[in-house]
């Protein structure tokens, strides 16, 4: 055959070329999206589209069983180019009513990882931001009056002396916001040194995300429900997933999403630097599971301490959580030391039982995680 008479150069030359003509055809695609994305803004349609996204994966993954290709690779293919391209129609504005007036947005802290992640949100949906920060020439009091939204993005130890002192040179028709990750306090500091209105919120990402996609925004109405839907129409036009919640059960939750999940997190690096067991040493025997456990502690201790410490100890809930994670370790240990199989099997049973139907989600999720994993190292 023809194809075997070629050198290996020729053959990666070909490749070469066809990825290029797979770009060409990507922003070929991406070009269309952005005529979709005009059509729903003038129709006042949502990006996503579930049943549409529904049709399209099943189209193809029936085609490329049809042409022999690998059918769920196929489809993490096309759910990384639907999420890309509902990103897109996000940063055109699909969801932006046509008439939608521009604001004035002031970040208070707006050269801060989130706070800078937040100023380009904001002008991305066509609004006027006013960035403040130690090294700006204008100040959080020269901002304040002149906005009509007021964002406090500060470090947690930060934000209620911040809050005081910004909060009495808000206009009484604007909106002063937080995003910080404890909310009754802040909350109670807005309502206490402003007569504006009041929303607090809480990105339950980090500013490193490659998309907004889908990323979950907890909001908090306070006072102001003009304002507050506003922010829930705004973010939701991004395409965040907002949840609505009150201040006292944002924090209840996160007692068990951060501070459980970083104080476990924290004990796992904790105890594998206290071993004396080079990382080296066990990385030539990880299976996949242990691998994405370390990718995920390395990651946590990767980050700044100031920002975790303040999310754990400013918590009301923390003392309930770590210690009922001290517990179910003690006793836990106590099982195994004890060589007990079937106090074993009952705690596992008992845990099986509280995820219920989510396990099935877990394993095909996890698995997922790990093939993609195994694929890049």
């Amino acid at each position: 055959m023809e194809s075997t008479t070629r050198s290996l150069a020729e053959l990666r030359a070909m490749i070469d070329a066809l990825d290029c003509e797979l770009l060409q055809v990507m922003a070929q695609r991406m070009a269309l999206v952005a005529q979709v994305a005009a059509y729903k803004r003038t129709h006042g349609l949502r990006i996503r589209d579930s049943q549409r996204e529904h049709q399209v994966l099943n189209d193809r993954r029936d085609y490329a069983s049809h042409l022999g290709l690998p059918v769920g690779e196929i489809e993490s293919i096309f759910r990384v180019l639907l999420r890309s391209s509902r990103d897109h129609q996000a940063a055109l504005r699909a969801e932006m009513p046509p008439d939608a007036a521009p604001r004035t947005i002031a970040v208070i802290g707006g050269h801060g990882k989130m706070g800078a992640l937040l100023a380009r949100l904001f002008g991305e949906l066509g609004h006027r931001v006013l960035i403040v920060d130690r090294d700006t020439a204008l100040t959080a009091h020269e901002a304040a009056p002149l906005a009509d939204v007021v964002v406090i993005s500060v470090p947690i130890d930060d934000t209620e002396r911040v809050i005081a002192e910004v909060g009495p040179r808000v206009r009484d028709n604007a909106l002063l916001m937080d995003i910080t990750s404890i909310k009754d306090a802040p909350v109670s500091a807005m309502l206490a040194h402003t007569r504006a209105s009041v929303v607090g919120t809480h990105p339950m990402f980090g500013p490193s995300v490659h998309t907004l996609q889908g990323q979950r925004f907890v909001v908090c109405r306070a006072r102001g429900d003009a304002w507050a839907d506003w922010v829930v129409q705004t973010f939701t036009a991004r395409g965040l997933a907002v949840t609505e919640t009150t201040p006292q059960q944002h924090d209840r939750a996160m007692s068990i999403v951060q501070v459980l999940t970083h104080f476990q997190t924290q004990v796992l690096g904790l105890t594998l630097s206290r071993l004396g067991v080079p990382l080296d040493e066990t990385l030539k025997f990880t299976s996949p599971a242990y691998l994405l456990e370390l990718y995920v502690s390395a990651r946590h201790f990767a980050q700044d301490p100031q920002l975790y410490g303040p999310i754990e100890m400013r918590n009301p809930s923390t003392p309930v959580v770590t210690a009922a994670f001290r517990d179910a370790a003690s006793d836990l240990g106590r099982v195994l030391a004890d060589g007990d199989q079937t106090a074993f099997s009952a705690m596992f049973h008992d845990v099986r039982a509280f995820f219920g139907e989510f396990t099935a989600e877990a394993l095909e999720q996890s698995s997922f995680l790990i093939d993609r994993i195994v694929e890049r190292t």
